[in-house]
Order: C-alpha cells, then sequence, then structure tokens
C-alpha cells in the first residue's frame, strides 16, 4: 500500500499537473466544440481508459523501454498527432452537419469512445509521466512495486477524469448557445476542429500532450 504522505504529495503534484490547461484540456473541449457534451465526455472517458492501458504497459516493463528508446516514443508521438490531426479536418469537414448530429447522439457513441481511447493510447507524455515520475512516489519497504504504481496511476486518472469532463461541461454549454443558429454552430465545430489539428500539430513539434 502506498504510504499516505506519499499518496497526498503524489495527489497535489498530479493536481497542478492536470487542472492547468493543456493538451489534454484542449482535446476534451475541441471535442465539445466539434460534437457537443455527450460526445465529449465519451471523449474523455475514452481518453482515460487509453491512458489506463499505457498505465498497464508501464507496470508491466514497457513503459521503460519506450522511454529508453528515442525512436520508439518518437514513433507513438508522431502516430497520435497524426491521428489527432485526422479527428481534427474530419470535424472541420462534417461541420455542416453538426445539428442532424445532435440529434442522433446514439449512432456514434462507439466511435467516438474508440477515437479517444486512440488518442489516450498514442499519448508519450503519459508513458513519460507514469514511467518516470511516479516510481518517486513508491516506497519499496510499503508493499509490491506495481500495486503502488497502479494505486498512484489510478489517482492520477481520476483527477484528469473530473477535470476533463469539467472542462469539456462548460465548452458544451457554450456551444449549447451557438447551437441555436446553423451558421454559429457550423462557425464553432470549425472551432473545436481546427483546436484539435493545432494540438496535434503541437503534439508533433512537442510530444507535450496530457
Amino acid at each position: 500500500m502506498v504510504p499516505v504522505a506519499n499518496l497526498l504529495a503524489f495527489s497535489v503534484a498530479a493536481l497542478v499537473i492536470i487542472v492547468v490547461p493543456g493538451p489534454g484540456v484542449l482535446f476534451a473541449i475541441g471535442r465539445a466544440l466539434a460534437l457537443g457534451r455527450r460526445a465529449a465526455l465519451l471523449s474523455v472517458l475514452g481518453h482515460a481508459a487509453g491512458v489506463f492501458v499505457s498505465l498497464l504497459l508501464v507496470a508491466v516493463g514497457l513503459g521503460a523501454l519506450l522511454t529508453a528508446s528515442a525512436l520508439a516514443l518518437t514513433l507513438v508521438k508522431f502516430v497520435g498527432a497524426l491521428y489527432l490531426i485526422y479527428l481534427g479536418i474530419q470535424a472541420i469537414r462534417d461541420r455542416k452537419s453538426l445539428r442532424a448530429a445532435m440529434s442522433e447522439p446514439a449512432r456514434q457513441d462507439t466511435r467516438v469512445i474508440r477515437q479517444g481511447l486512440i488518442v489516450g493510447l498514442t499519448n508519450p507524455k503519459a508513458i513519460i509521466f507514469f514511467s518516470a515520475v511516479l516510481p518517486h512516489f513508491i516506497d519499496p519497504a510499503a508493499g509490491a512495486y506495481v500495486l503502488q504504481l497502479l494505486i498512484l496511476g489510478g489517482v492520477f486518472l481520476a483527477i484528469a477524469l473530473v477535470s476533463d469532463s469539467a472542462w469539456a461541461l462548460g465548452a458544451a454549454a457554450a456551444r449549447n448557445w451557438f447551437a441555436r443558429s446553423p451558421r454559429r454552430l457550423e462557425a464553432v465545430g470549425a472551432t473545436g476542429g481546427a483546436m484539435i489539428v493545432g494540438l496535434g500539430a503541437s503534439v508533433a513539434l512537442s510530444g507535450a500532450a496530457k
């Protein structure tokens, strides 16, 4: 079990990292503006699931391998960046059909969750954070290393899930006002798509994704 002092210190550090708006927040906001509240929350959920898979990979040692291999990490970074750019372009192209999509949200639920999962899974910063930062808060004398790693990672994901959901809900509320006008809705959908394209470009250049 993780010592209470370590758990509290890690929670504070994770909160500071997560709450400050970053690429993960921009992804949630972009999805909210492009697709609405339901899709944004499902995207946040899918993203968290993808990051959780990354945590499991780190727990079994693959995270350390990717961190040690500059080529492998760069490959993961660019795959994720290209996928984000693809999603953003798709949102811009589909902006004129947003009003129809708002009345039939259930049809795209699985696709939206899957897209969020892929974005979370190809998140290079998550791999680096879990493999390079989490170990500093683990006490070898307190129990199994893997268990402590999973507990701390779970705390990080829980905080991220709440924070990203709050940002998504706020953006979706603003989108509802724009939805009263087809032209405004098209504009906000294009803006959301452009944000996601920009996020993909920034990940490609810096690898900075929450």
